[in-house]
């Protein structure tokens, strides 16, 4: 006789004494989440090499610390796109937050806007954005604090007419940029969503799914999922009809960062999907720097992949950041305490930050430079004095 799975434990209402790290949470979100939603929020594609390695690359890493650094007025503040934030640190697009907490990305935004980090809303939200812009605005309010950075994330649909529609109504309701994601437009889809779980923002939009055809038959090639993909076309056309600032997501290739620059881009998130869409790619840390050699300072950079630790923040700064991303730790926190635990997630990363940057003898985010790293990395030799 099969045993039937746990059953999930409800969100607590308080945070575990054990708790302290991000790791932590994911530990705790086990027990918290549904088998089949935590395989899917925590697994990758193929063989899970490249999500493993998003992860160890960081350890690869070596750090220098200077003594005695004058870290009086000492900030996280950082200037982004115009925007403020109070650290370089924001919530990535992910897709169905109710999967982890009934009050799904609702409960998310109100964590963010509470410390003050910016979020991404997905395409694929479960709730609509325009209540989810609502949330973060309101939780801004109530603490008599400026409304903290929102941005929507896009996915491409199969009529432009839906795909503009979507970037008029994140306008609307107040979002400031448009992340626009390159790198999953033909990925590998067999999570079958729980009931009261949907894209409510695409809601009766034409789908993208391809079901194979049989034995013989067309697999990708010849099919409308590929001859539908997106192109380099579609990036001008959404610069040409986006009045926001637009930051294209996916990128890995120096020269994928150069012709997004030039048609348009305002900023680049240098990212492996977390690993969920090709094996075998190098770590995004990995990639950062040869990115950022050719980018040369034209846009910002932004690193998604695998950052759990203040340590991997300046890292991913020393090496061409402007900020980092974070993904599945917040839907680990958000399944393990809601709000109180996503809240709590973003304070204890900035509180690794702002221990690190001490250590380090930074006392601004501009001072993070290859000088932080030991020895110099290749490409960034030039350092701090």
């Amino acid at each position: 006789m099969t045993a039937s799975p746990p059953v999930p434990r409800p969100p607590l209402t308080a945070i575990p004494a054990d708790i302290t790290c991000l790791a932590d949470y994911e530990r705790h979100a086990a027990g918290h989440l549904p088998e089949a939603s935590r395989h899917h929020v925590d697994s990758g594609t193929g063989e899970g090499l490249t999500l493993h390695d998003n992860r160890v690359a960081f350890g690869r890493i070596r750090l220098a610390p200077r003594a005695l650094a004058d870290l009086r007025q000492g900030s996280t503040r950082t200037l982004l796109l115009g925007q403020l934030h109070e650290s370089p640190i924001l919530l990535a697009p992910v897709a169905f937050h109710r999967l982890a907490h009934s009050g799904g990305e609702c409960e998310t935004a109100r964590a963010a806007a509470a410390l003050q980090v910016g979020m991404a809303v997905s395409t694929l939200s479960s709730q609509p954005l325009e209540d989810i812009a609502a949330a973060s605005r309101a939780a801004s309010a109530e603490l008599h604090r400026a409304p903290a950075p929102l941005w929507f994330q896009l996915y491409f649909q199969r009529d432009r007419e839906h795909s503009l529609a979507l970037v008029r109504r994140a306008q609307a309701a107040g979002y400031q940029a448009v992340v626009v994601t390159v790198d999953a437009s033909v990925k590998r889809s067999g999570f079958p969503l729980p009931q009261g779980v949907e894209a409510v923002n695409v809601r009766g939009y034409p789908s993208f799914e391809q079901r194979s055809g049989g034995l013989g038959g067309p697999i990708l090639f010849g099919t409308p999922l590929i001859e539908g993909a997106p192109t380099w076309d579609d990036i001008a056309w959404l610069r040409a009809n986006c009045p926001l600032p637009l930051i294209v997501k996916g990128v890995v290739s120096p020269r994928d960062a150069l012709r997004a620059i030039e048609l348009g881009a305002d900023a680049l998130v240098v990212s492996n999907h977390g690993g969920r869409v090709l094996d075998g790619l190098p770590a995004a840390i990995d990639v950062l720097p040869r990115v950022a050699a050719a980018v040369a300072g034209r846009v910002p950079l932004l690193l998604d992949g695998g950052v759990r630790t203040g340590t991997d923040i300046v890292k991913s700064l020393a090496l061409g950041a402007s900020a980092v991303m974070i993904g599945r730790p917040q839907v680990h926190a958000l399944a393990v305490a809601g709000l109180l635990g996503v809240a709590h997630a973003l304070h204890l990363l900035r509180g690794e930050l702002e221990l690190a940057m001490a250590q380090l003898g930074c006392a601004s985010i501009g001072e993070i430079d290859a000088g932080i790293l030991w020895p110099a990395h290749p490409g960034n030799e030039a350092g701090r004095n």
